[in-house]
């Protein structure tokens, strides 16, 4: 089942500023650390150097050049973060899936080579490979999605059958072609699967308990007492709509 949801609630989803699993996601390891690091001391020495030989012509743009670049290890991760928001919400239109976990397989990754050099003084190419999880995530329309991420211990719990939520984006307003999914979340087993961490969770899942209770016609269903009561804790959304004759896409989207 494919709900098609507002730009606003779309916004709320992923926002422009990057959040804390974003920014820690970004930090990287300890190489991309070290890396920031020396890229900051050097844009120290050199903006040093500029302010000695211009003296005080140009101070406070040198000084503001000092600090960004003094604070460069701290502050790319952030823009880094930003940018990728940024390229997320550049798509027009946007839907949440409910669906389910269609197949379960691992593959590897090249991420990254080394050079060495062994005994015999030759020259040795070192690959670096990640184990990947890969969920081919679909519903009952014909739509199929995969999603990659890291493999973890904890994903073992996954199995097939299991329902799993994601957000879809598109450039089309009946989405009929998807263009990029989100994290995946696997209700059954209550785990999130990603690679970059895209969605604020706490938004995500509460926009799905509401739309599960309106295609579920929950309201209608309860004693009058307990659907007043449950107006007032979570008042009617605004924030998702239907498409008119909408056609949920039936393409793959990898």
């Amino acid at each position: 089942m494919l709900i098609p949801i507002t730009r606003k609630k779309f916004e709320e989803l992923i926002p422009v500023t990057a959040t804390a699993n974003q920014y820690r996601y970004c930090w990287g390891n300890f190489s991309d650390i070290l890396r920031r690091v020396l890229i900051s001391v050097a844009g120290v020495v050199v903006v040093a150097l500029l302010s000695y030989f211009a003296g005080s012509r140009f101070e406070i743009v040198l000084a503001f050049l000092g600090s960004a670049t003094g604070l460069y290890w701290l502050w790319y991760p952030a823009y880094q973060a930003t940018r990728r928001n940024l390229e997320s919400r550049r798509y027009k239109y946007s839907g949440f899936l409910f669906g389910e976990v269609l197949d379960i397989f691992v593959t590897e990754t090249l991420v990254g080579k080394e050079e060495t050099v062994n005994k015999q003084g030759e020259l040795v190419i070192i690959e670096n490979r990640e184990r990947r999880i890969n969920l081919e995530v679909g519903d009952d329309t014909g739509f199929v999605a995969t999603v990659q991420a890291p493999l973890l211990k904890v994903h073992r719990s996954i199995r097939r059958g299991d329902r799993a939520e994601l957000l879809v984006m598109s450039n089309r307003p009946d989405l009929s072609r998807i263009m990029q999914v989100s994290d995946v979340y696997v209700s059954d087993a209550d785990l999130w699967v990603s690679d970059y961490p895209y969605l604020r969770k706490d938004i995500f899942l509460e926009v799905g308990r509401r739309i599960e209770q309106q295609e579920a016609g929950w309201d209608d269903r309860e004693p009058p007492a307990a659907r007043q009561q449950n107006s007032d804790r979570y008042p009617p959304s605004q924030e998702l709509r239907r498409l008119p004759g909408h056609r949920p896409n039936r393409d793959r989207a990898d």
